[in-house]
């Protein structure tokens, strides 16, 4: 009879070559890249993904902050004098330019007082006269003793004080002109009438409290906006080598009309220059104050009106720059999958200098004219093999807002990137 196996005898063979099978495979593991994850399996098709090149053109570091339109000038409209509002001549919203009417209060108890003190004038100025005659004449009799002194003094004393009479009518007078004057209200400056408070008709005392009306100057208008103040050294820097650039760019240019329902085109940021600066940094919020200055003919910038500011502090002429939306953050920092000329994806390690609207401008980690993924980066993994679907409209360009000229130079259309190539191009 045959004597069957022990179950050890057949449970060792298996345990060996389960053993064996393991270090095969952790062999194979460690022979791979330590960074990177597993190359593609062989058939599995390659992952699509759309692609730019690395761009160089100048571009300027703009940064960008919330402001806040203020009108360049603004006048509450208050009486000096009082009286009934006779005569309205401006509305609400109305524009107006500086000497413009805008009120006229009743005259006529002005124009009393100037003829009173006219009168009273006139009297003195006769009575001065008889003064003047009397205290020469009395002059003469004192000589030859033929008039007492006292009588001389007392007609003396008289003219003097006819003399201070004079001056105070004449002041009278002036302030009876003056207050006349000051019935007919004109527009200080130039700007815009907000809602009026006191219409025609409506009696208001000297120096109200009640304002009758606000004007805003409109052009030029100020922005205020407040910057971190890490960037303080390069804002001093750009004032003490001339003009300080800024832009404003009103929140709602993105608004859809009405009537078409279609989105409104783009509006093109209004140009200004850096006007002020606040003496000290913020230590609560680590801020710095900041004015602007623009010309607003347009009307495009309202008072009380929030704006998009983009501060253009310092150029970088060949910079290198790729769309944001490429960059990805890992835990070493951040990278971008650049694609080699086998159309592999490589993960590449890359430094930014700073953001240019939806463009990133890099410190090191590209070169220019390398291909980066710019959609499709979640199903790539370091050595897979990809199909490159250029798509050129995703190309990095420099934003609008950088575009502007310094004082003196024409602007000039920027550099465009290099178009996105595939395989084989």
């Amino acid at each position: 009879m045959t004597t069957p196996f022990p179950l050890a005898s057949l449970r060792r063979p298996s345990f060996f070559t389960a053993a064996a099978l393991l270090f095969a495979v952790l062999l194979a593991a460690g022979c791979g890249n330590g960074d990177s994850k597993p190359a593609q399996p062989k058939g599995v098709p390659a992952v699509p993904v759309t692609v730019v090149e690395v761009a160089q053109q100048a571009t300027p570091l703009v940064v960008t902050a919330v402001g806040n339109v203020q009108p360049q000038a603004t006048v509450q409209i208050k009486t000096q004098v009082g009286g009934i509002i006779v005569e309205q001549r401006v509305r609400d919203g109305q524009s107006v330019r500086e000497g413009d009417l805008l009120f006229r209060l009743d005259p006529r108890p002005f124009e009393l007082v100037i003829r009173e003190a006219q009168a009273r004038l006139d009297r003195n100025r006769v009575q001065l006269a008889k003064a003047a005659k009397d205290l020469e004449r009395y002059a003469q009799l004192s000589k030859i003793n033929a008039v007492a002194q006292e009588q001389y003094d007392k007609t003396y004393a008289e003219a003097k004080s006819l003399e201070s009479d004079i001056q105070l009518n004449l002041a009278t007078l002036e302030r009876a002109r003056l207050d006349l004057a000051y019935t007919v209200i004109k527009a200080p400056i130039s700007g815009n009438v907000g809602m009026i408070q006191v219409t025609e008709g409506n009696v208001i005392k000297a120096n109200d409290d009640r304002t009758l009306c606000v004007i805003n100057q409109l052009d030029p208008v100020s922005v205020s906006f407040a910057l971190p103040e890490r960037y303080l050294t390069e804002v001093l820097d750009m004032q003490r080598s001339g003009s300080v650039p800024v832009e404003a760019t009103p929140a709602s240019s993105d608004a859809v009309s009405s009537q078409s329902g279609q989105s409104a085109p783009a509006r093109e940021p209004v140009r200004g220059f850096l006007s002020a600066m606040d003496n000290a940094v913020d230590t609560t919020t680590g801020t710095i104050r900041l004015r602007a200055q623009f010309d607003n003919a347009e009307k495009r910038l309202w008072p009380g009106q929030f704006v998009r500011v983009g501060l253009v502090l310092r150029d970088k002429p060949d910079a290198l720059l790729i769309p944001t939306s490429a960059v990805l953050d890992g835990i070493q920092g951040s990278y971008v999958y650049v694609i080699t000329p086998d159309n592999k994806a490589e993960a590449r390690q890359i430094t930014v200098d700073f953001l240019s609207g939806k463009n990133t401008v890099l410190a090191s980690g590209l070169a220019v004219g390398e291909r980066v993924v710019l959609d499709g980066q979640v199903r790539l993994a370091p050595g897979m093999t990809v199909e490159v679907r250029p798509q050129p409209g995703a190309a990095p360009q420099s934003p609008q807002s950088t575009q502007t000229p310094q004082a003196g130079q024409s602007p000039q259309a920027a550099p465009q990137p290099l178009p996105a190539a595939g395989k084989g191009e």
